[in-house]
């Protein structure tokens, strides 16, 4: 397979083995990843602008083998933005990480050329870890549910939100789950955001214990629904609105409409919210980006 020479906004970049099958059930290859990345960009970028990415690689496909990659690798183009952090667990050898900073359309490409199919990034920006710009409550169906039952929680902590005088948006997770976010914007840091975000979880486990469970171990979650909590963390990541998922099928977390999510509970049908990559693009020039008002909403921790 031979490689392309292209040029991106004025960098020049190699694409290699675009004929590679990377979603063998549909031939989905990486040639189709790379122009996914390319159209969906608009939208995209201002998700990724200024956080710290941590790569998912599957050079083989989502069949194969597949690493993360947190420092960025060393044969990056000259042009591909790197920020310095400090890395969980530091010691006096290893201290910092250089992060990936994808900014610009090139470096995305660049990206989805090292087979990253999954973008993760920080729930801050890069040039302030510790505040992050949103909450993030990732629902996580157990063993018996599935995103239908999420889509009922999702309902309750928009009833939450409500009362309290916040926002938040849902996304698909583009795997079984769905995850809601409540913008900031607003200076909070983890100690405020984890801690709310921990209340919440607790209170809605307290309320509706037949569906609900806040607690991380495996053991508890058969018929129920994990509000995980614990992604309100300076050094975690959580999968960016637009990414393709590894499954079997080239899925892409997407952002959903609250009638959308009623919707999906209301006719139990889990396939109502789920996507592939061209209903993605498709939606986006529908609808635009579902997801702006998390970049843009300023809002304060609630107290619960």
């Amino acid at each position: 397979m031979s490689a392309l020479e292209v040029e991106v906004d004025g960098k020049p970049l190699k694409l290699s083995n675009l004929e590679k099958v990377f979603y063998p059930e549909t031939g989905f290859t990486k040639g189709q990843v790379v122009d996914y990345y390319t159209r969906v960009a608009p939208v995209l970028l201002a998700h990724l602008e200024g956080r710290p990415l941590t790569l998912k690689r599957y050079p083989n496909g989502v069949n194969g083998k597949f690493f993360y990659e947190k420092e960025c690798p060393k044969h990056r183009p000259e042009w591909v933005r790197t920020k310095r952090i400090v890395a969980r667990g530091s010691t006096k050898d290893r201290t910092h990480v250089n992060f990936c900073i994808v900014d610009d359309l090139a470096t995305l490409v660049w990206a989805a050329n090292l087979a990253d199919l999954e973008l993760h990034t920080s729930l801050s920006r890069a040039d302030d870890m510790s505040h992050p710009t949103m909450v993030a409550f990732d629902l996580d169906p157990g063993p018996g549910t599935t995103i239908v039952e999420c889509c009922q929680i999702a309902t309750w902590l928009r009833t939450i939100f409500g009362e309290l005088g916040v926002e938040g948006f849902p996304k698909t997770s583009g795997s079984k789950g769905l995850q809601i976010y409540v913008p900031l914007n607003s200076g909070a840091t983890y100690t405020k955001t984890r801690t709310f975000a921990l209340a919440v979880a607790e209170l809605l486990e307290r309320t509706h214990s037949e569906l609900v469970v806040s607690n991380m171990k495996k053991e508890l979650r058969k018929g129920k629904v994990l509000v995980d909590w614990s992604q309100n963390n300076q050094h975690k990541t959580t999968v960016c609105v637009y990414s393709l998922r590894a499954k079997s099928r080239p899925t892409v977390s997407t952002p959903v409409t609250w009638d959308e999510v009623e919707k999906c509970l209301k006719k139990g049908d889990q396939d109502l919210l789920a996507f592939e990559a061209d209903q993605v693009l498709k939606r986006v020039d529908k609808h635009g980006d579902l997801f702006a008002p998390v970049l843009e909403l300023e809002q304060e921790v609630p107290k619960l």
